[in-house]
């Protein structure tokens, strides 16, 4: 193909990468040649082999895809990710995490599919068995949501302060019999409710953190309900069990928006009506049509952007650079889900 185009086979492997200094006419004249005999461009594996790189990025899901694949939140912070990395020509093997009691802590793909950097979503530890693997295969690491860990790259958000805006909004509307229903613990993923033994034994920090901004309200919380999962069935199922307590709770702070909505259904169930009887609030600042009439009180985190600090901290690494933290700010947007405490 070079001699078809007249040209040296180093620039018309330059004509085809983009890169270098190259005329445009001559590379007009490489791409011509190349189509007239049909050839594609320069075999991916060879041009892997040459570079030392794969263009691949792992992102350890940190829950079964199925579920994944159920959670706008996911979804959105996934496009944000996918977005930049497309523009840089990188392509995301996405793996599962741990999908529960017996099943492998560290999934094969993790110890041997070939990757460049590797994004943990949802809330890793220094002790995180998938991130102890890479660390030993020498995979550099982006972590989101994740405990602060010497050497990684991280972004997170601010979610334990709007946790406690969102607390200090209820208490502000008076009240205080406050329940939460939360994230998972652990890979446990258990349902019900929890006692100070198992709250003392929190391993995710996504949970963690929010947990403790209702703390930092001063919420002396009624009952604090886990469930497996972030999906609407797990909140009504908190709801059902949380409102049909004598001593009800006047409002419930949900650990994400689809809890909250859950919560919501069970309410309108059992012939409550919200937020007359009953205030529920949740944290992500999603758009749920569904839900109506009524729209969430809830924290909203910016999901594309977050999408877009992981891409961005793996272009900083590919490029031989230690990205900078990130921390991105959340804010309280009151719904019609939050009303004045019942007298």
């Amino acid at each position: 193909m070079a001699a078809t185009a007249g040209v040296s086979v180093s620039t018309a492997s330059l004509a085809f990468s983009g890169a270098g200094p190259i005329a445009a006419t001559t590379r007009d004249r490489v791409l011509a040649a190349a189509s007239e005999l049909g050839y594609s461009g320069p075999n991916p594996l060879g041009r892997q082999l040459r570079s030392g790189r794969s263009g691949i990025v792992g992102v350890v899901i940190g829950d079964a895809l199925r579920r994944s694949f159920r959670d706008p939140v996911s979804i959105q912070v996934l496009d944000g990710l996918v977005d930049t990395l497309g523009v840089l020509g990188l392509g995301v093997l996405l793996i599962p995490g741990s999908t529960g009691p017996g099943a492998p802590l560290v999934d094969p793909l993790v110890e041997s599919a070939a990757m460049d950097v590797a994004v943990i979503m949802w809330g890793s530890t220094p002790h995180d068995p998938v991130l102890t693997t890479l660390r030993r295969r020498g995979v550099p690491v982006v972590l989101l949501e994740g405990q602060a860990t010497e050497g990684v790259a991280a972004v997170g958000i601010d979610d334990r302060a709007g946790m406690a805006v969102l607390a200090q909004h209820l208490l502000d509307l008076g009240h205080r019999r406050i329940a939460t229903v939360t994230l998972p613990f652990d890979q446990a993923r258990r349902s019900g409710p929890v006692d100070d033994a198992r709250l003392a034994a929190i391993e995710w920090q996504v949970t963690r953190r929010r947990l403790a901004g209702v703390r930092d309200a001063g919420v002396d919380l009624l009952e604090t309900w886990e469930t497996p999962a972030s999906l609407v069935e797990h909140g009504a199922d908190a709801g059902r069990a949380l409102l049909s307590r004598p001593d009800r709770p006047t409002a419930v702070v949900a650990q994400s928006d689809l809890l909250a909505s859950g919560v919501v259904l069970a309410a309108r169930e059992l012939g409550l009506r919200v937020p007359q009887d009953v205030s529920v609030a949740g944290f992500d600042g999603l758009d749920l049509p569904w839900l109506a009439p009524d729209s969430l009180t809830t924290v909203v985190q910016p999901l594309q952007a977050k999408g877009v600090a992981v891409g961005n901290a793996v272009e900083a690494l590919l490029a031989g650079s230690q990205p900078e933290s990130v921390v991105l700010p959340v804010e309280l947007r009151v719904g019609t889900t939050s009303g004045p405490a019942p007298s």
